[in-house]
């Protein structure tokens, strides 16, 4: 895939996404557990099809210490076995808000299940986390920022 747009090479794109980033620090900093953030970050991504978030997500989460097969099962978390509670509760919100645009919605009962696992700082970091990874996915989708070369922790 050749890629159309380069992010960084420009500087309104660049001041844009020096400003996401630095708007990401509040969720970076919030009690929201960091495995959690990953998987989020992860699952949006897939949904999204964007490669270049799929591979920083897969091999940021992996050099912090998330497990092969927990990675390999995010896009079948429903049926997986290897998640906790909170985490599905974490991942059918990702779900649900991400496909918002495809005429879905965030059910009460994934809701019910984010607040039974969540308190308020960190269900405000899970809808902060949700909404700031659709926006990346779309800028990068959009600009086909190519993805494989991403190094773990490179934009840190």
């Amino acid at each position: 895939m050749e890629q159309r747009f380069n992010l960084y090479g420009n500087p309104v794109a660049a001041s844009f996404v020096k400003r996401m980033t630095m708007a990401s620090k509040v969720i970076d900093d919030s009690p929201l557990d960091k495995a959690t953030y990953e998987l989020v970050k992860l699952r949006a991504s897939q949904i999204n099809g964007c490669g270049f978030c799929t591979d920083m997500h897969s091999k940021d989460a992996a050099a912090a210490g998330e497990s092969a097969v927990r990675l390999n099962l995010v896009a079948a978390w429903h049926e997986a076995t290897v998640f906790t509670d909170a985490e599905r509760a974490a991942l059918a919100l990702t779900e649900e808000a991400t496909r918002v645009a495809d005429g879905g919605k965030v059910s009460d009962d994934t809701w019910e299940q984010v607040r039974k696992h969540y308190d308020d700082d960190q269900i405000a970091a899970l809808i902060a986390a949700v909404a700031m990874i659709n926006a990346w996915n779309r800028l990068n989708a959009i600009a086909r920022t190519p993805a494989g070369s991403y190094v773990p922790g490179q934009f840190h």
